[in-house]
């Protein structure tokens, strides 16, 4: 494994101190003064992760200095993205997401890359905090100059996932990371809003936690390159290989997807590292077939396609909420559907007529 060092913000005591006074000073350099958007991106491409998360938080942010900054970050590194790979991980809380992301990116860094983590943590609906806590549940990974890990609150995104996850992806290669892990919070909408962004979305599973034929629900199965039973160590080891072997029997169902590729299943202890060499074999082995049959090009140009679609639904909606005088006439639209006075149907038609008078 690399040697600790002072590129990340959570700081190692064995870090010399005169380096770690440097880290410290870029840091606070940063967050006390108005940073131009030329530097932040010099930072970037220089691999400074400090200037990496500081440009991640202008992505993140919903003032609108900071949105035409973001903005304009993101064009410029664009030109040095699209060079990593990107793996989606999901499954349910408690399949032990963070244990198999740790296991595979020390992997992946004692092999020579470079790995980024964006781990999207759960938001509180009632007071809309977030844990944020994978920095700590990945205590080896964080502190590797060669690993970056940026949680994220999912807020009100489509299915818990980070609304500018998609753009961050972009930072992270400009800085370059050569492996980007996106990790999901499992529930809702997430697996389809990450399997939209990713190369390779693998599902974690578990073995006698009773779910074993949700996963072979066909929306699953379609979106799934590989399914890999966790946690199969000590007493669990015999269910994780029952649960292997139907899964196995249940991908027969289904025809080879688009990408000329049948979903595999693996077991795997991410907490004893055992299985995860066959998971990142089985992930360049999928990588050498689409590569070679034209489906990561193309999977890639479809991906761009949704999020420009994604970005314009959700700019019309924002232009549509926002406005002062919809938002005036949806109040009393939703007192007059309440009392039975209007539908809701004739009270989305009102409001929708009333958006296109204020924004001709």
């Amino acid at each position: 494994m690399p040697k600790e060092n002072a590129k990340h913000t959570n700081l190692s005591s064995k870090v010399p101190s005169s380096t770690n006074s440097q880290a410290i000073g870029r840091f606070k350099q940063l967050q006390q003064k108005e940073v131009s958007v030329e530097t932040i991106f010099k930072a970037i491409t220089s691999k400074d992760t400090t200037a990496l998360s500081r440009g991640i938080t202008l992505i993140e942010s919903t003032q609108l200095s900071h949105t035409k900054k973001a903005q304009q970050l993101i064009e410029k590194c664009l030109p040095y993205a699209n060079n990593s790979v990107r793996i989606g991980i999901t499954g349910v809380p408690g399949v032990g997401k963070s244990t198999f992301i740790e296991a595979l990116g020390s992997l992946l860094i004692q092999k020579g890359k470079k790995v980024a983590v964006l781990a999207v943590d759960p938001s509180s609906t009632i007071s809309h905090g977030s844990i944020l806590g994978d920095k700590t549940r990945m205590e080896s990974l964080v502190r590797s100059s060669d690993a970056f890990i940026r949680p994220s609150p999912s807020g009100n995104s489509l299915g818990g996932v980070a609304q500018k996850t998609r753009e961050s992806i972009i930072l992270c290669e400009a800085a370059g990371y050569d492996i980007i892990i996106i990790e999901t919070v499992g529930v809702g909408q997430s697996e389809t809003a990450v399997h939209s962004m990713v190369d390779f979305f693998l599902l974690l599973k578990l073995a006698g936690a009773g779910d074993e034929l949700q996963g072979i629900k066909r929306g699953i199965i379609e979106m799934a390159d590989a399914i890999v039973i966790n946690k199969a160590d000590g007493d669990n080891l015999k269910r994780a290989r029952e649960a292997k072997n139907k899964f196995r029997k249940a991908l027969h169902l289904y025809p080879l997807n688009k990408n000329s590729w049948s979903p595999e299943v693996l077991t795997c202890s991410a907490l004893e590292e055992k299985g995860i060499e066959e998971i990142w074999n089985l992930i360049l082995k999928y990588l050498d077939i689409t590569a070679k049959n034209g489906f990561f090009e193309n999977n890639r140009i479809q991906q761009n396609k949704f999020w420009l679609l994604q970005t314009i639904e959700e700019q019309l909606k924002s232009n549509f909420y926002n406005h002062p005088k919809v938002r005036t006439a949806l109040d009393s639209q939703i007192e007059a559907v309440q009392q039975h006075k209007i539908t809701p149907f004739a009270a989305a038609r009102y409001l929708l007529e009333l958006s296109k008078k204020e924004f001709k």
